[in-house]
């Protein structure tokens, strides 16, 4: 949107006429002023729906079903019992606030076929554009000390985040701070939705990753976004397009995320025992947490206060970025003794297995698709705490599977029959989801997009394709990552590319194309779309920020940035050049 869209937005936003009861009108009596009860309740409300900045937008967004005094007085009751009650019933309390959920109808980006170009760009153009994207991220870890990420709140929610998947979040998550800010989140998503302000906060874009156009983000450091900034600088080093000084600069920057990975963001957790009921249920492992305690994450005071407010005030480790890091240190070349640690022992107390453990997704807001194998995203600390329940990722078990593959020897995958059938199972997990058709649907997936799935499908299937073929056919003997690889290229051929992207997707896409070996020809739309868009950046980076990854409670959370991009455009534009370069450079220079 353009400033003149915004305004006439804002305007209409203000100027409506009011239809029925507004969202004020229903909390303020109960949440801005109140003794006893749970204090958290009214403390996010005055933080995230009360400000000064929100109230003049949706004061006047009303719902006419509000006028029946019986359906506010429930309403209202719903939210008196969240405040007030010690142990809540959150079923009960969802019900009315998911029925208002089920009115409206948010929708995934659609974007429309578009013609391919004749000819890719030439190779000089894409040397320019790594170089471009190596020295941002070189330049942005020498300004701040490290590469940030930024986080923002969308406050349409999720187009999969209905009224059944809100009584899923409420009863499966583990602490009140969470429930609390994902019943007012999503109660104020009906009014937002519902009323003229929702252009405003929800514009359409271009592509599929969602671009953060928020005026607030919350900038901050993570060992999961460490350790992809690390792959991509290893990335720009084995280019041999980075000067000299910019080598040497991206090893000591490497050097200083891994350390944050490995030692700054290390935890200690107890193993939960797993398929081999002989386990040891007291061993301890150490993994990787996703947000250090402070100061490490880098927020500022203020927005380390908004956190807490929120309901994010216990963060505990995930496997995800257990994976993700200790696969970045790996290629690094770490020697850390936690690298020996045989991950797959520690997973197999978090894998799914029917009816043994299948309780552990708490939270099933996917459940479209068949979790036998799969493991799940979060990690109980020493204390037993998992405020967010527990969900399942498809793409999170990439990274296990990738993980595991860079460590086959040192954590002896083969010659362990235990650890084997760890592997094989997530394998039959992924296989089940790519003959369903299931991981192009963005209801499968909980923190990422389908195009994001098929890169790191991708990634996943170079470290499998590096290993010796003995290795890969005790790994795959009935030939599912072959299976996987030909669903994911006919999506990524024929849906993704052939259709209008932004450079997010378009990186995303060149990820998966290069890692699979598809025809130098297929890159032809994603490179235009990169090299067409240098510079829309401006003064942050070559290129604007997208939707990375996401939460989809307590809303919808967008994580990426600038740099973030420059990182996926850089690894994707790698694989593009190598590409073209053995097949002899077959593209001429785009005129």
């Amino acid at each position: 949107m353009n400033f003149h869209e915004i305004a006439g937005a804002a305007c209409r936003a203000l100027t409506a006429r009011k239809d029925g009861p507004s969202l004020y009108d229903v909390c303020d009596p109960l949440l801005l002023n109140y003794d006893g009860g749970d204090r958290h309740l009214g403390k996010f409300y005055r933080t995230a729906l009360g400000n000064p900045a929100l109230r003049p937008l949706l004061r006047r967004a009303g719902l006419p079903e509000l006028r029946d005094e019986s359906r506010f007085r429930q309403l209202q009751q719903a939210l008196r019992q969240a405040r007030d009650d010690a142990q809540p019933d959150w079923s009960a309390i969802g019900q009315p606030v998911a029925a208002l959920l089920d009115s409206i109808a948010p929708s995934h980006p659609k974007p429309p076929p578009v013609a391919a170009p004749d000819r890719a760009p030439g190779v000089a153009e894409i040397e320019a554009a790594i170089r471009h994207c190596g020295a941002h991220l070189l330049r942005s870890f020498r300004s701040n000390g490290f590469i940030p990420t930024y986080a923002a709140f969308n406050l349409i929610g999720d187009p999969d985040f209905g009224g059944r998947e809100l009584e899923m979040a409420l009863t499966g998550l583990n602490a009140r701070g969470y429930q609390n800010s994902t019943l007012l989140f999503n109660l104020a998503r009906v009014f937002i939705a519902r009323s003229k302000v929702a252009p405003l906060i929800n514009p359409s874009w271009r592509g599929i990753a969602e671009p953060m156009r928020q005026p607030m983000q919350i900038k901050h450091r993570s060992a999961y976004y460490d350790a992809f900034f690390t792959e991509a600088l290893l990335s720009f080093v084995d280019s041999g397009l980075a000067s000299p000084d910019q080598a040497s600069a991206s090893r000591r920057a490497i050097a200083d995320m891994v350390e944050f990975c490995l030692v700054t963001s290390k935890e200690e957790v107890r193993a939960q025992g797993g398929l081999d009921a002989s386990a040891n249920h007291a061993a301890k492992f150490a993994v990787i947490t996703a947000l250090a305690p402070l100061p490490h994450p880098r927020f500022s005071r203020f927005f380390s206060q908004i956190k807490q407010d929120l309901g994010f005030g216990i963060y505990v480790p995930d496997c995800d970025t257990t994976a993700c890091s200790f696969s970045a240190a790996t290629q690094a070349g770490s020697t850390d003794p936690i690298l020996d640690q045989p991950l797959l022992d520690f997973y197999a107390g978090y894998q799914v297995s029917a009816g043994s453990n299948e309780p552990r997704v708490t939270v099933p807001i996917n459940d479209n698709i068949d979790y036998e194998g799969g493991v799940v995203t979060w990690i109980d600390n020493l204390a037993g705490e998992r405020p967010f329940g527990n969900d399942l990722d498809p793409t999170l078990n990439l990274d296990i599977l990738e993980v595991s593959f860079r460590n086959l020897a040192r954590w002896k995958v083969i010659e362990t029959p235990q650890r084997l059938k760890i592997v094989h199972n997530i394998i039959g997990f992924q296989r089940r989801l790519a003959q369903s058709g299931a991981f192009a649907n963005p209801r499968s997936h909980i923190y990422y997009l389908p195009e994001l799935y098929c890169a790191y499908f991708g990634r996943c299937y170079a470290a499998f394709m590096a290993l010796p073929q003995a290795a890969r056919h005790a790994i795959d003997p009935g030939g599912a990552f072959e299976l996987i690889r030909g669903k994911v290229l006919f999506y990524v051929e024929n849906e993704l590319i052939s259709a209008e992207m932004n450079v997010f997707d378009a990186a995303l896409a060149l990820m998966a194309l290069g890692h699979l070996g598809a025809a130098p020809t297929s890159f032809t739309p994603a490179l235009h779309c990169i090299i067409d868009h240098l510079g829309e950046g401006g003064r942050r980076g070559p290129f604007k920020a997208y939707e990375w990854n996401k939460m989809k409670t307590p809303i919808r959370i967008l994580v990426g940035g600038p740099e973030v991009t420059s990182a996926f455009v850089l690894m994707g534009l790698v694989l593009a050049r190598r590409a073209l370069t053995l097949a002899g450079s077959a593209f001429g220079s785009a005129p």
